[in-house]
């Protein structure tokens, strides 16, 4: 009896065998396809496999706010800070190069004589300079007083250093650069630092790392900053910053990973809500500003006095300067770029006629007080307020004539790192132009305003102690008059100088500056509508006014 297969039996037989291969094949790679996908989630814990750590590092560009992968963002970034101890523990003497890892394990001396150099290019694996070679431009500087406050368990200690590049996924960024589109890990080089088995902090003399980069925008920051294991985040403290033309060099006192951050000064958030408060700013200072005018209109068709005096003239002229600037900055941040070249060219240079009308005004503002308070006698000026007037429109018509000669507007825009615009006007397109024109005409006119205003609150407070006894409360009359001549002399603009302190400062500047008018407002009503109770005792600069004014006819 025939045991055998027959030759069809056969066939189908090695036909089920090829499609159960392909079955088992097609399922393996099923498998391994999902345990890639899954890779960026380390469910089964840190694997530090030559395999595993490059399939890991693939997860800096998959894991992203836009990527399909599942990502454990948290578990990646503990996987990185582990990874020096596991060289270290391994004792793995040699280098890592991959894609997205370079590192360089070796075995060095305790008792060294020098500081310890080593290169910590991005494309690169990490090297330690010999004394006869030239400083690389990316390099970690190790001093030697480091390894003297190392345990000593032997006169060799192990040293790692590696370089990851973080590629524009969501690893090693933390909540603020998340939430910042416009900050960055520069060049997304971060570089860790360990030396023996123990963490190293206190260091009294600081390693130095340095990163070399082109030429940054003036509108961005760049700070040194460690990864805060604790709090998921980057943070400064126990690094300096050290700016220089090619490169910064950060100082740090402990071993850790270090990176060099980018932020804007004012990223786009930023700007749009400093942008909304100066136009509701400048909204209501228009609006008391207007009603200043109009109230010295009426004040000059029912009172004689009001047709002589010089300081209601002035601040109306003020005023108006002032309305003029508001009126000009919401045409010109609410246009940004529409229009042609030219007239863009002209919003330029109207915003900046009418700002320098502001300084010049508020300047002699302070000359006017200068004569009133501090000069007193020999004041006589014929045409006076003619004078005033010529200075005050003329001289800023000349500035910007020859601005404008010199085909210094056009469209000024701020952009981030990654080239976004977070801000649109036109204004100027030459910096020189703006430092000379705008920047050196404002201090000026501030350190002048400043200086008169504090020889006039010196007097004032010495004829407040000399009548404090015969007339109650004149310590707060004479704080509220120098709060009202400083808002005429424009003191809220050298809260500018301050802005460079911090966001805090731009916000408190934008705010007050922008209320200006209101300021001037309330001056001239209280100045010029004196209760009852005191119209013996307040409206002291107005009085000396009426005698200046009448002195001159």
């Amino acid at each position: 009896m025939a045991t055998g297969l027959g030759q069809p039996q056969m066939v189908t037989l090695r036909g089920l065998g090829a499609l159960l291969l392909l079955l088992l094949l097609a399922s393996g790679e099923e498998k391994t396809h999902e345990q890639r996908r899954d890779s960026c989630l380390l469910t089964k814990g840190y694997q530090y496999d030559p395999f595993s750590v490059k399939d890991i590092s693939n997860c800096f560009t998959k894991c992203s706010q836009s990527g399909s992968d599942p990502c454990n963002v948290e578990n990646l970034q503990r996987y990185w800070l582990r990874y020096e101890s596991y060289l270290l523990e391994k004792n793995i003497v040699g280098t890592v190069d991959m894609p997205f890892v370079k590192a360089l394990v070796q075995n060095v001396s305790t008792d060294v004589s020098e500081d310890l150099l080593f290169s910590h290019k991005s494309s690169q694996v990490p090297r330690q300079v010999a004394k006869d070679e030239d400083e690389p431009p990316d390099r970690v500087r190790l001093p030697k007083s480091l390894f003297a406050v190392l345990p000593s368990n032997g006169s060799t200690v192990w040293l790692a250093i590696t370089v990851l590049d973080i590629s524009m996924g969501d690893v090693f960024k933390g909540p603020r650069l998340l939430l910042d589109n416009g900050s960055r890990v520069l060049n997304s080089h971060v570089v860790g630092l360990s030396v023996g088995h123990t963490p190293v902090t206190g260091l009294s003399e600081p390693l130095e790392i340095t990163f070399s980069h082109q030429r940054q925008p003036p509108n961005m920051i760049l700070t040194c900053v460690f990864w805060d294991g604790s709090k998921g985040d980057w943070n400064s403290k126990g690094c300096s910053t050290e700016l220089g033309a090619e490169g910064t060099v950060c100082r740090c006192d402990h071993l850790t990973f270090f990176a060099l951050l980018l932020r804007p000064v004012l990223d786009m958030a930023t700007v749009q809500v400093l942008t909304r408060i100066s136009q509701a700013g400048c909204g209501v200072s228009m609006i008391f500003l207007a009603f200043t005018m109009l109230l010295y209109v009426i004040l000059r068709l029912s009172l004689q006095r009001f047709k002589s005096e010089d300081a209601p003239k002035i601040h109306v002229a003020l005023s108006s300067s002032l309305f003029l600037l508001n009126l000009a900055f919401l045409v010109n941040s609410g246009s940004g770029s529409q229009g042609s070249p030219a007239s863009c060219w002209v919003r330029a240079a109207i915003f900046h006629y009418f700002l320098l009308c502001t300084f010049t005004w508020m300047g002699l503002e302070a000359f006017h007080l200068y004569l009133l308070t501090i000069r007193v006698f020999n004041t006589y000026f014929g045409h006076y307020f003619l004078k005033l007037g010529l200075l005050g429109w003329g001289l800023p018509a000349l500035v910007v004539l020859g601005t404008g000669s010199a085909n210094s507007y056009g469209l000024y825009t701020i952009r981030d790192q990654e080239n976004r615009t977070t801000l649109e006007l036109c204004w100027f397109q030459k910096e020189v132009a703006l430092y000379v024109t705008v920047h050196s005409y404002f201090l000026i006119t501030f350190l002048f305003n400043a200086g008169v205003l504090a020889l006039a609150a010196w007097k004032i407070f010495s004829l407040s102690s000399v009548t404090a006894g015969k007339e109650p409360g004149q310590s707060w009359k004479a704080v509220l008059t120098v709060l009202g001549l400083s808002s005429l002399v424009g003191m809220t603009w050298g809260l500018a100088i301050l802005t460079p302190l911090g966001l805090s400062t731009i916000y408190v500047f934008a705010l007050f500056n922008s209320l200006q008018g209101v300021f001037i407002f309330c001056w001239f009503t209280v100045l010029y509508f004196p209760t009852q109770s005191t119209v013996s005792s307040t409206s002291g600069t107005a009085r000396l006014d009426q005698a200046h004014s009448m002195s001159q006819e």
